[in-house]
């Protein structure tokens, strides 16, 4: 009996191998083209990468302008604004200047920012960002830095009508910040001096210097208090569920009544001749 097969359906057609090997190099190939592509993007990524994501995380207020270079190395005009849709904004005077690497330290793996001011920041200032389980930690490196008070006016109401003058001090030491579950928690502390404040809204100039004190702890604690002047200002505030509540009075020197009257209207609720402030 014949076989019903021929011998010329046993072999198999040139041209027609599917082997894994012969289509791995290709495979591999494909692979290769893609890692570099990526690797490419993240190397070469555009500094307005920075700009958008420092845009989303100050709720809109913070604005990076005519960035220029990378992600990982650039330069921009920073500019405070009153948020989404705000026609107020105001910028600082020259440029900020960035380097951005990724970190690895004994506390774990993130990145960390290293940026000056050409006008305020003149040594560079550190800021680790490292991811936790549930939040966020950022670590910032000691430092003292001085900023224009009248900056403060690109935030909108009431810093716009106030038109603050004058000269704000900040100051950090082993300062760091955890946002844990939506829980804010701080250690370390953190200054900010205002010396010889004035305002359009006052014929009284300066009308005085005054120091606001972040100090860490399980419940961090912000107080405000009068370095000197004839307007007073004082108060003290807790974060509570990570919700400032924060409750203060200005008031004034006797002789300064008159030219401080229209200033404590805005700062707070009017009663008498002090202004209660009240926040949270």
């Amino acid at each position: 009996m014949k076989s019903l097969t021929s011998p010329s359906r046993l072999r198999p057609r040139a041209g027609l191998s599917h082997s894994p090997a012969a289509s791995a190099p290709w495979a591999w190939a494909g692979a290769g083209v893609l890692v570099g592509l990526l690797v490419s993007a993240l190397v070469f990524a555009p500094a307005r990468w920075l700009v958008s994501l420092l845009h989303l995380a100050s709720g809109g207020q913070l604005l990076l302008e005519d960035a220029r270079g990378t992600l990982w190395r650039g330069s921009a005009r920073l500019s405070l604004v009153g948020g989404t849709g705000s026609l107020d904004a105001a910028t600082l005077p020259g440029h900020v200047r960035w380097q951005l690497g990724p970190l690895a330290s004994a506390e774990g793996a993130g990145l960390a920012l290293a940026w000056r001011a050409d006008c305020c920041l003149l040594q560079p200032w550190t800021w680790q960002l490292l991811p936790r389980w549930s939040g966020l930690q950022l670590a910032v490196s000691d430092h003292q830095s001085q900023w224009p008070a009248q900056w403060l006016a690109g935030l909108g109401t009431p810093w716009n009508t106030l038109q603050m003058q004058g000269q704000l001090t900040l100051a950090t030491q082993a300062l760091s910040l955890s946002w844990t579950r939506g829980r804010l928690q701080v250690t370390g502390a953190a200054q900010l001096e205002a010396q010889d404040l004035s305002s359009r809204l006052s014929t009284l100039r300066p009308m005085g210097s005054y120091r606001l004190a972040l100090t860490g702890g399980p419940t961090p604690e912000l107080s405000l208090s009068t370095l000197g002047g004839s307007l007073q200002l004082s108060g003290r505030g807790q974060w509570v569920g990570g919700k400032l509540r924060f409750v203060g009075e200005a008031s004034s020197a006797p002789e300064s009544q008159a030219a401080l009257s229209n200033l404590l209207n805005i700062i707070g609720r009017r009663n008498g001749a002090r202004s209660v402030i009240n926040v949270g």
